[in-house]
């Protein structure tokens, strides 16, 4: 099955059961669980818990998932600058 078949959702990552899967709260309320897609493994992106994730799921199985993108959130990018980079400008 093809990325194109999936039925694309937004969600929100509540839990990591273990072995790389993931609960993900969809704004159905509905839990699924889902695990990351190769280009995200590929790429070393990896997700925790509060990540805003799109979630592919396929129309023959509503229970299960691939987490297909994940959305950058403002805690990775503090306004005061992250840790380790270079400080903020004095004005």
């Amino acid at each position: 099955m093809s990325k194109e078949d999936l039925a694309k959702f937004e969600g929100i990552i509540t839990g990591t059961p273990g072995g790389g899967h993931y609960l993900v709260k969809l704004p159905t309320g509905k839990v699924v669980t889902a695990k990351l897609s190769g280009k995200m493994k590929q790429n070393k992106i990896k997700c925790i818990v509060g990540d805003q994730v799109t979630v592919g799921i396929s129309v023959y199985d509503l229970n299960h998932g691939i987490i297909l993108f994940r959305k950058s959130a403002s805690h990775f990018n503090p306004p005061g600058g992250a840790p380790g980079g270079p400080p903020p400008a004095k004005s």
